[in-house]
């Protein structure tokens, strides 16, 4: 039986590639990730789930145990590092994740597919909700980048906030034309409306 190829994840492509530039402990993995501001896409603050990811990276052989240790601050660590077929992996992970469009499915678009439960001054008023949420992490956004370029980091290690950013204007100002929309009746619906097309749709 042919065993089954390792299953990616964000947080298994980050830890294998923070493993890439130093043998660390999970402590130091989840610092990392913090430190470098990499918690914006990858979920760190359950450590249950670190551990469980770098347990799979290490059964799969993807990473190694460097050394145990223990001093008289912190308890026993365990050091991992990357083996060859873990950096193999991971640019295979990479290479796909940035190549290859996934189908997610996250809950706001679920959300919005089922938005004729409300009327439209509840939608308007929801979704105006929405945007001040969106409008203040816009702005955390744009200071994280600034804190980043004034430390002198490269780039390239900003892309992600960057593509944060772009992604968060971009829905910042979608929602606000939808809640405008809402305002004004160009956006609107009545439940007669709505029974007139199930019962339509359904053939009855």
């Amino acid at each position: 039986m042919t065993p089954s190829a390792p299953r990616s994840s964000p947080l298994a492509l980050t830890v294998l590639a923070l493993l890439h530039y130093k043998p660390l402990h999970p402590y130091g993995i989840q610092r990392l990730v913090k430190d470098w501001g990499k918690e914006q896409v990858v979920n760190v603050k359950q450590r249950a789930s670190l551990y469980r990811t770098i347990e799979r990276l290490h059964g799969d052989g993807l990473i190694a145990v460097r050394e145990t240790g223990r001093d008289q601050q912190y308890p026993e660590r365990t050091v991992y590092e990357v083996t060859d077929a873990g950096r193999q992996t991971a640019r295979a992970w990479l290479e796909d994740m940035l190549a290859a469009p996934r189908q997610e499915f996250p809950e706001f678009p679920a959300a919005l597919s089922n938005l004729m439960l409300l009327a439209p001054g509840e939608v308007a008023d929801v979704l105006e909700r929405r945007a001040d949420a969106l409008a203040e992490r816009l702005g955390e956004l744009e200071a994280a980048l600034a804190a980043e370029a004034e430390q002198g980091l490269p780039r390239v290690t900003r892309l992600e906030t960057e593509y944060l950013r772009a992604v968060t204007a971009a829905e910042l100002h979608w929602v606000r034309a939808v809640v405008e929309d809402a305002r004004t009746g160009a956006l609107a619906w009545s439940r007669e409306q709505l029974d007139a097309f199930a019962t339509a749709a359904s053939g009855e």
